[in-house]
């Protein structure tokens, strides 16, 4: 059997398709009822072994220097989440260095921090050999955050609860996406908070997935789709950017498929009827108020994979 020396793993970005958000429970969290679609835009996390109670990462790619290299780090805790599950015997030979390339936007909306979480998860374990099964992995992943369940599944798929009960959805083909990066960045937290100010005093209903959504998803029509397309924080994103808006103007100005802020924002998702109109609006978008670069992808794609197991050399 080889050892490992690293293990790479590949982790996607994610939109919401649709994101209703209920009204916050005691425990502060909001119930949601969203629809995820994993694109083809990625971070990598490489795993490294190191001496046992030692975590550490390093940072390179888009926006890197935004991104904190110490406890805080998302991909530290998943991997240090991973430790305390393997239980006390094993737990004192593990450590791990973590080299996180950025694609994914920081502060974007997108699930970065997320994605960076889940690829890490896998990567460890992998890396140390748990063998930890999906199920587990998940379990994990939800202590982490809302979102990094789905980074590990990946595809389009409804998420209930705070996000972390996921259920893949069928659907038909290739969804086209022109994502605009926008110069500024939104705290999700912030979003959220701002959310329950506009909101307040307001009798909520229970958040409940989208049947033309869906029906959307499983006809493969982009302009049904985009008529569908739905987000609760968008009005809050745009009250904390109000610049946000005049974006989204222009944008429709370009008749897409369908518009909308991409999660807590502000990157701004714009669907695209298929490859070449996709082609088109990244054109005549790249010059779009308030935006630092624009970027193409297509979904869905697959969640976390292994992309170098790293064996090297034969035991004896």
């Amino acid at each position: 059997m080889g050892t490992r020396t690293s293990v790479t793993v590949r982790a996607p970005a994610k939109i919401n398709l649709q994101l209703s958000v209920g009204e916050p429970a005691a425990d502060g969290f909001h119930p949601l009822a969203t629809v995820f679609q994993a694109v083809g835009l990625h971070d990598e996390v490489t795993a490294v072994p190191a001496p046992g109670g030692t975590f550490t990462c390093e940072v390179s790619g888009v926006d890197a220097a935004m991104v904190p290299c110490d406890s805080s780090n998302l991909a530290v805790r998943a991997a240090r989440a991973l430790v305390a599950a393997a239980g006390p015997e094993t737990a004192p030979r593990l450590g791990v260095h973590l080299s996180i390339r950025k694609q994914i936007p920081v502060a974007g909306g997108m699930a970065g921090g997320s994605a960076d979480a889940a690829a890490a998860l896998l990567a460890c374990d992998t890396l140390w050999g748990l063998d930890l099964d999906r199920a587990q992995l998940t379990d994990l992943a939800a202590g982490l955050g809302s979102d990094v369940p789905f980074s590990l599944l990946g595809g389009t798929a409804v998420g209930l609860g705070r996000g972390d009960r996921l259920t893949p959805a069928l659907g038909r083909g290739s969804w086209h996406w022109v994502l605009l990066v926008s110069r500024s960045s939104l705290s999700t937290p912030a979003v959220y908070r701002e959310l329950d100010r506009l909101r307040a005093g307001r009798l909520l209903v229970e958040p409940r997935v989208s049947e033309p959504l869906m029906q959307a998803l499983r006809s493969g029509e982009a302009n049904a789709l985009g008529a569908a397309l739905h987000n609760d924080l968008q009005h809050a994103a745009v009250s904390l950017l109000p610049e946000l808006d005049q974006l989204l103007e222009h944008v429709r100005d370009h008749e897409p498929a369908g518009v909308l802020v991409s999660g807590s924002g502000p990157t701004v998702a714009v669907l695209a009827e298929d490859d070449q109109h996709a082609a088109e609006l990244a054109v005549a978008l790249a010059d779009a108020p308030g935006v630092s670069r624009v970027l193409r992808a297509s979904g869905p794609v697959h969640g976390c994979r292994i992309v170098d197991p790293g064996v090297r050399g034969v035991a004896p």
